[in-house]
């Protein structure tokens, strides 16, 4: 009895964070930056696959560590320094420890790369691939996903 209470527990605190229960987040961030809300939570269901307090370390081919990537949006590393000036986070773990906040930078971040290189999938995919020349077929790599993971988020919606 106490295992299947133990494990009852366990699936509803695995419910309770899954990205959709973020929906707040991706509202007010959708708002606020004027992106599709359900585009939001379908990044972060690539991102982070809805994981709140996950990292995830970016190695080139040799191993060496380049970045890493922060909660449910994958804010990279290289954002931090900018984000501390500007007096939005104090330190990485405010990336982990604060969902709606981590949304909040991750359509930010978008909404500067929408501006940049205009609405289209390339773009979005620059939201993880960058802007390099070379990084095209990867951009739309991401794209795709994106889209994929969307569809399947409004499908569920219906």
């Amino acid at each position: 009895m106490e295992t299947i209470l133990s494990r009852t527990v366990l699936l509803l605190l695995l419910l309770l964070t899954s990205s959709s229960s973020f929906a707040f987040c991706f509202q007010a961030a959708g708002a606020r930056y004027q992106i599709d809300p359900v585009l939001l939570e379908a990044m972060a269901i690539q991102e982070s696959g809805g994981h709140p307090q996950i990292t995830n370390t970016n190695r080139n081919k040799a191993g060496k560590v380049l970045s890493t990537d922060y909660g449910l949006m994958g804010i990279n590393s290289i954002h931090i320094p900018k984000l501390i000036s500007m007096g939005v986070i104090r330190s990485k773990d405010d990336l982990l420890n604060n969902p709606c906040l981590n949304v909040q930078i991750g359509a930010w971040i978008l909404a500067k790369h929408l501006q940049t290189c205009g609405v289209s999938w390339s773009c979005l995919g620059s939201y993880n691939a960058g802007f390099a020349d070379n990084n095209e077929k990867r951009r739309m790599i991401y794209a795709r996903l994106i889209y994929g993971h969307y569809n399947r988020l409004l499908v569920r919606r219906q």
